[in-house]
């Protein structure tokens, strides 16, 4: 028998596993009185807990996606609170600008009037517009 034939035996055999009848009995432990009984097989165990895992899925993404919930999750929301919090944002930071500025000038204010200004000339070169005395 060659290795081909050997494997596709295997696969044949293990999808006959799959469809073969098995018994769960729950008993009693007290009195081993039977209480239920299940007739179950391999590929129906897989078919229920495939099926359980896809309705717990689809159960929790509704939730989340339907719900306030949404909110709590990172990252997501609408875009008018999106556009509200950019917005915000913006007027924040021009409104420290603002504050950092007006505090310069306030520092700069005070060293005048105690005069600890420091000496130091201006040296920047000022471009003053000649002057035609030629008509005077």
């Amino acid at each position: 028998m060659s290795s081909r034939d050997q494997k596709s035996n295997k696969k044949a055999g293990n999808l006959q596993r799959l469809n073969h009848k098995y018994r769960l009995v729950i008993m009693n432990d007290d009195t081993y009185e039977e209480v239920t009984a299940f007739r179950l097989s391999r590929k129906s165990v897989y078919i229920a807990l495939s099926t359980l895992f896809v309705l717990l899925v689809t159960i929790t993404v509704s939730t989340i996606v339907f719900t306030p919930l949404r909110y709590y999750i990172p990252g997501y929301g609408d875009l008018k609170q999106r556009r509200e919090f950019i917005h915000l944002k913006l007027r924040t930071d021009s409104l420290e600008k603002a504050l950092r500025e007006h505090d310069q000038y306030l520092d700069g204010l005070k060293k005048m009037i105690t005069g600890d200004v420091p000496k130091q000339l201006d040296t920047t070169m000022m471009k003053v517009p000649k002057v035609d005395n030629s008509t005077y």
